[in-house]
């Protein structure tokens, strides 16, 4: 699958992100792109599930881009006492000529998260790789829609594709009832995006649906529970 074109953009948090004049969207929040990740993958996410686990957390991301929700969820993963295997589905993986652009140097000071930086990049596709003993990896390139998942296996989902209007496809009733049918009872997904179009498509595939204070920049964004 090719790659949309995209250019290198630096946020207001002075991280990076990547913009696709194409679709005229952007990968993160131009308010900060980790400020948003840590808010809303993070912070609404894996926080509470990580609180209230007992033993290995499974994470799905859709839509793996520059990798930086992996990153943030490695270094949290480091001060856990539970270990998190991390599966990401993307369809259109960047080339290492566009990750060397992003100068994760500039913003993310740490050199042993900018060494883990460079392994989750490196590592292959379709195959399982431990980075560390608390984290282990699966990048998964296809179409989510075409990719098939276990029931009742994710602890949380980060659902980080483009907006609803810019990928359509990416938000539909089935889409939703696939990903819940994938999370274990108890789970939940969250997102940056607060439309009432999305929350109706969660609540129709069974999700109990809850509006959250969004990252800087959002007044919103979304939490969805599968019951437990």
């Amino acid at each position: 699958m090719l790659t949309p074109t995209v250019e290198v953009r630096t946020t207001a948090d002075g991280s990076s992100t990547l913009y696709v004049p194409a679709l005229d969207e952007h990968y993160h929040s131009t308010h900060g792109a980790i400020q948003e990740a840590q808010h809303v993958y993070l912070g609404a996410g894996l926080a509470p599930v990580m609180a209230a686990a007992t033993g290995m957390v499974w994470v799905l991301e859709i839509g793996f881009g520059t990798g930086l929700n992996a990153l943030l969820t490695l270094q949290y993963s480091l001060a856990s006492p539970h270990p998190i295997f991390y599966d990401t589905i993307e369809k259109y993986p960047l080339p290492p000529a566009v990750i060397g652009q992003l100068g994760v140097e500039r913003y993310v000071l740490n050199p042993e998260l900018l060494d883990y930086h460079e392994q989750i990049h490196a590592a292959g596709w379709n195959t399982p790789v431990a980075l560390t003993p608390q984290f282990a990896l699966l990048k998964l390139a296809g179409e989510l829609q075409h990719t098939p998942l276990a029931e009742d296996t994710y602890h949380v989902i980060y659902f980080d594709a483009f907006a609803p209007e810019k990928q359509p496809d990416m938000w539909t009733d089935e889409i939703f009832r696939q990903l819940y049918a994938a999370t274990a009872p108890g789970g939940c997904l969250v997102s940056y995006c607060a439309k009432g179009s999305f929350k109706r498509s969660l609540q129709a595939a069974g999700w109990e649906v809850e509006r959250i204070p969004g990252p800087p920049g959002k007044r919103e964004m979304t939490r969805a529970w599968k019951r437990a």
